[in-house]
């Protein structure tokens, strides 16, 4: 079967608009999804009394302790459930359930002139943008690559590096439940080969962990305090995994002085409070996306590292 028109920039780009859409919902619900998930793991260490008393805490304080956290686990479990699927998306300002022919990607925020349809409150510029970029991301994969069916896993690595960065940009958090599948599937698209060779992207992962890591712990000693989140060389990890380990120091020049920029301007704007800091793993997907359109040959040109290509 000849897949040729449904992989041309145009069609993967109308695919990209879809999958953008539901970006949106990954990027709202995953991190309080995972914060459901935390209070109930607290809960759960905090009715151990047993382990509470090794802790230090006499009998009475431990059972207290469990008391409270058994009756807040209780309450947890009787909340609606709540998952990427379930409950349908509402308005957050009026309660008003969004009906089909209002999600319909970029063109039901254009038609409503990005404002609820009920209560007339205005709807986030971000959720179009976000489906706005992943259709292209996914119509310039067809147009720099050609459309070959191997550039399909590329557009799943893509959408994953979006919802990426705009969780981080919001909680400055990188979850587990994105990055760690990222990470896995560049193994395995590698193994496949469909993608780099194998042995690059084993490299890959284990420079691109172990380069921030180090810094990390660096930091860590000379300052006493943490520089960075462990997400991030987790995200580096699978960068590499991608896109192998030629690619790390590309990334992460690139991530490093994109993000200075945006932190100066931001900390000179106002937009940067005190004791806050940028996230830099929007900056370390920008910079996997960068390298991935730009290709692996130029980058090393750029580099002056031509003999390292593969």
């Amino acid at each position: 079967m000849d897949l040729t028109p449904f992989l041309s920039p145009w069609v993967l780009g109308l695919f990209g608009l879809c999958i953008g859409s539901f970006l949106n919902v990954v990027i709202h619900r995953v991190p309080m999804m995972m914060e459901r998930d935390w209070v109930l793991e607290g809960t759960d260490a905090l009715s151990d009394t047993e382990a509470l008393t090794r802790c230090g805490a006499t009998k009475a304080e431990a059972d207290t302790l469990a008391a409270t956290a058994s009756a807040q686990a209780e309450r947890m479990e009787k909340l609606p459930s709540f998952s990427l699927a379930a409950p349908r998306s509402r308005c957050p300002h009026c309660g008003h359930q969004i009906r089909w022919h209002e999600n319909l990607p970029l063109l039901s925020w254009l038609r409503l002139g990005g404002k609820c349809s009920q209560c007339k409150a205005r709807i986030s510029v971000r959720y179009p943008f976000i489906e706005l970029l992943t259709g292209v991301a996914f119509g310039l994969m067809s147009w720099r690559y050609g459309p070959q069916p191997m550039i399909l896993p590329w557009c799943g690595f893509l959408a994953a590096l979006i919802a990426l960065a705009g969780i981080d940009w919001d909680t400055t958090l990188l979850p587990d439940s994105i990055n760690q599948p990222l990470l896995w599937a560049g193994l395995i698209v590698a193994l496949l080969g469909w993608t780099i060779p194998l042995g690059d992207s084993l490299k890959g992962a284990l420079l691109g962990y172990l380069s921030l890591w180090s810094v990390y712990w660096l930091f860590k000693i000379v300052t006493g305090r943490e520089g960075m989140g462990q997400g991030d060389f987790k995200l580096l990890a699978a960068l590499g995994a991608w896109l192998g380990w030629q690619m790390i120091l590309p990334i992460v020049l690139a991530a490093s002085v994109v993000g200075a920029v945006v932190g100066i301007g931001m900390k000179l704007s106002g937009g940067l409070r005190e004791g806050r800091y940028v996230p830099f793993g929007p900056f370390l997907a920008g910079g996997g996306v960068v390298v991935l359109y730009t290709g692996q040959a130029q980058v090393l040109a750029w580099m002056g590292w031509s003999s390292l290509m593969m």
